[in-house]
């Protein structure tokens, strides 16, 4: 008997479509994913507009780029980084105003040669005009004890008007003490060195906490017996080169003082840092 044939499968040529679906799907989510994105993008990139429109019309932009590119320093005293020094360093500190110009001494000179005139004329001071400046040199049997730092009483007049003539003037002040030759070591003083120091500090801290004068505007320096004004083989040269010379100083004079870096809150004038030591 013979076998019967198995009918042929018809082949279906429309499978291409189910693969085409799905592309299609596959496409449509990839078109959908980027409309969603580019709608998220274009309200970033509008408040980004808008944000630089503003930059633009305030100034920030300009202000930023002087600071970082250069030229003249805007309203916060920003300015190119370049021009502070090697490295582009920042100023650490905000600058101050400039102190004033010290003035010219010679009005004060005559004004207080006629204040102290009694004083001068007993011989318990001096007051002479120098290249660095007024000078008045207050002898030590006048304004302190032998071999002590503490100021007399009964000389606070004569420092009040000494006082009065700094408090009209711009101009820096140094304090310098000096000794004679003769060695000192008691129970509160080592050395000459140590006793001039401290003569000077005793009269800062006087005309700063008595009479007003800023103390930011004086420093102190003890010279020992390092700089006389006249021979120590004397009693009388001697007592001369016990002094304290409280110098105004003018511009040449203050030139080689050391210069802050930025005005300290609430002074009164540029700070000198105290110091001490002969020359």
């Amino acid at each position: 008997m013979a076998r019967r044939r198995k009918p042929e499968e018809h082949v279906n040529h429309e499978r291409w479509l189910v693969s085409y679906a799905d592309f299609i799907t596959l496409l449509f989510a990839f078109f959908v994913v980027m409309f969603a994105t580019a709608e998220t993008d274009r309200t970033k990139a509008s408040r980004v507009s808008e944000s630089v429109r503003k930059a633009l019309e305030e100034g920030q932009v300009a202000s930023m780029m002087s600071a970082i590119l250069g030229g003249a320093k805007d309203d916060k005293g920003k300015g190119n980084a370049m021009m502070l020094g090697p490295g582009g360093a920042q100023r650490a500190t905000k600058e101050g105003p400039p102190p004033p110009p010290p003035v010219n001494l010679a009005g004060s000179l005559e004004a207080l040669r006629s204040a102290l005139k009694l004083e001068a004329a007993k011989g318990q001071l001096k007051i002479t005009l120098e290249s660095r400046g007024l000078i008045i040199s207050l002898r030590e049997a006048s304004f302190f004890a032998s071999g002590d730092d503490a100021v007399y009483p009964g000389a606070y007049a004569s420092i009040e008007k000494i006082a009065q003539a700094i408090r009209e003037l711009p101009n820096l002040v140094r304090l310098e003490g000096h000794t004679d030759a003769v060695p000192i070591h008691n129970s509160r003083f080592r050395s000459n060195w140590e006793l001039s120091a401290a003569r000077s500090i005793a009269m800062l801290e006087l005309l700063a906490s008595r009479f007003r004068v800023s103390s930011g505007r004086m420093a102190v320096v003890g010279y020992a017996e390092t700089v006389p004004v006249e021979s120590n083989d004397s009693e009388e040269g001697r007592a001369h080169n016990r002094r304290v010379d409280i110098v105004i100083l003018n511009e040449t004079g203050a030139r080689p003082e050391p210069k802050p870096a930025a005005e300290p809150p609430g002074a009164l004038s540029p700070q000198v840092p105290p110091k001490s030591g002969g020359r």
